[in-house]
């Protein structure tokens, strides 16, 4: 194996000094453009090290492709000059945020990555500094080309990069720091989608764009605000076929709209971000393999022609999912796969693959293309294994206004129905049947203020947790139930009254 890995120490050089290449390929290049690689030191190991650690998108980080030269004056055309305003990208790629005049905001990201930043210090100038290093090969640098096409085909809000190379000299980019961290490299220049003042044609009538926090306050706050269940299954089946695995929730805007259906309501309609992990490959060397087996690193799932473990490929949105789709049944699913079917036929995937550079295209566009065209095939299958683990210990939240939850259970299926009075005579908020062959069990969350739980029947083990306020639990029977409160909460347990009581109670409680 190569000793740039097994060293005790970690490469000082590891990383390219510039991308740019010295020998550009035959050709006229134009002035204001260069030939570069996004990180040929990935690709400078034998064939051994290849069956080791695997060949990962080692070539095509090699690929010689052609990039303007960054001019923030000029990049995006029609916006005017960019200004650059904050250096971020957590402990592995840089990114720079820029504002156009009009105050539409801009991110500027790297390609190449240093993992090793997460490592603690004790360990950054070992080995395993240049283990995580080389895994980067592993992500496809120009995938995120390919997604935006499909996203548009699918009418899910998204970025259209653009490749940019910065030349060694830049001075432009606001702080001698952030010169120096993205001085020689290829980056990727896109929209952010966050604040009010941003437009997306793909969300014409958008209000506000927010993160994945934000827009849960929102949710929790008003009754009036729901998320798009149908909205955010699309784009999360996007995220199968593209085999992106690293969909927390860090990783979502949210757009506001107005609910075409409901007058006065909002839907928080999901805006995906950060497609670095798109056509991720990892397990094609013997190391890797053994190390994202289900015992270990379960999560980091390789795209192949065949989908394979639903569970990892989705588990990073779990939290995501736990909200956005637990109003959906599985018809919902079903009519999502064929939606998605349907609107990508092979004229669109080729289209979307033909977004890679020529270089790289040469290298994997065929086989890409191959893939997606298979793995779209597989949606139905992999659709309903979908299902059926977010059907199968599912969490209904209320809001922190006061809540009136119906449950009722029989030996076959359960149905939640919550009632808000805030929403005026329509006071139903959420309602679905769950079936006992496919959930095991039901978790209600009442979150603030007082609520009241009203169980009626036996039927699937139920946990209610009260949250903060005083709540209630009205039930005929403690089988099945879990009781869970919060510190600062206070949860009572009661038998079963009138009709006219629980009313009563319920109208006492909204006054409170």
């Amino acid at each position: 194996m190569a000793a740039g890995l097994t060293a005790s120490c970690a490469r000082r050089h590891f990383f390219q000094a510039d991308a740019r290449l010295t020998t550009a390929p035959a050709g006229p290049t134009p002035p204001d453009s260069v030939w570069a690689t996004a990180g040929r030191h990935y690709n400078r190991h034998s064939k051994l090290y290849h069956v080791f650690l695997g060949a990962h998108h080692r070539a095509v980080w090699a690929a010689p492709v052609r990039a303007p030269i960054l001019n923030l004056r000029t990049a995006v055309p029609g916006a005017g000059p960019l200004t650059p305003t904050k250096l971020g990208g957590g402990f592995q790629s840089t990114s720079l945020t820029l504002v156009a005049p009009d105050t539409r905001p801009y991110v500027l990201r790297s390609l190449d990555k240093d993992p090793s930043r997460i490592l603690p210090k004790i360990y950054r100038k070992t080995f395993v500094a240049n283990f995580l290093r080389d895994a980067t090969s592993a992500g496809n640098p120009y995938g995120a080309l390919v997604v935006a096409p499909l996203a548009q085909a699918l009418g899910v809000p998204h970025c259209t990069p653009r490749l940019f190379y910065v030349p060694t000299d830049a001075t432009e980019l606001g702080s001698p720091e952030a010169n120096e961290r993205l001085r020689g490299k290829l980056v990727l220049l896109e929209q952010k989608y966050s604040g009010p003042q941003v437009r997306s044609p793909q969300a014409p009538t958008a209000q506000d764009f927010v993160d994945d926090e934000d827009m849960r306050k929102r949710l929790y706050a008003d009754p009036h605000a729901r998320p798009d269940g149908q909205a955010l299954l699309r784009a999360r089946l996007l995220d199968v076929l593209i085999g992106d695995w690293d969909r927390h929730a860090g990783q979502w805007q949210w757009a506001e709209l107005p609910d075409p259906a409901h007058a006065g309501r909002l839907l928080y309609a999901p805006v995906p971000k950060d497609r670095d992990q798109a056509f991720f490959r990892i397990s094609d060397g013997a190391v890797p393999w053994l190390m994202t087996r289900k015992f270990a690193v379960r999560h980091l799932v390789t795209f192949k022609t065949r989908i394979h473990d639903v569970q990892a490929l989705t588990g990073q949105g779990r939290f995501v999912d736990q909200r956005g789709l637990c109003g959906l049944t599985s018809r919902d699913f079903d009519q999502a796969a064929s939606f998605v079917q349907q609107h990508l036929p092979d004229s669109t995937l080729a289209r979307a693959v033909r977004q890679l550079p020529p270089a790289v295209y040469a290298l994997e566009g065929p086989r890409l293309l191959r893939d997606l065209q298979a793995r779209r095939r597989q949606l139905p299958r992999v659709v309903h294994q979908y299902y059926l683990l977010k059907a199968r210990r599912p969490t209904v939240a209320g809001t922190n206004q006061v809540d009136h939850f119906v449950v009722q259970r029989t030996p076959d299926s359960t149905t939640v129905s919550i009632y808000c009075r805030s929403l005026g005579t329509d006071s139903l908020y959420y309602r679905r049947t769950f079936l006992s062959r496919e959930t095991r069990r039901l978790t209600l969350e009442g979150l603030g203020s007082h609520d009241v739980f009203e169980v009626i029947g036996h039927g699937l083990p139920l946990v209610v947790h009260g949250g903060e306020g005083t709540d209630v639990v009205q039930s005929t029977t403690k089988r099945g139930l879990k009781f869970e409160q919060e510190a600062n909460g206070e949860l009572s347990v009661a038998a079963p009254r009138s009709k006219k009581e629980q009313f009563d109670n319920y109208d006492r409680l909204t006054d409170e």
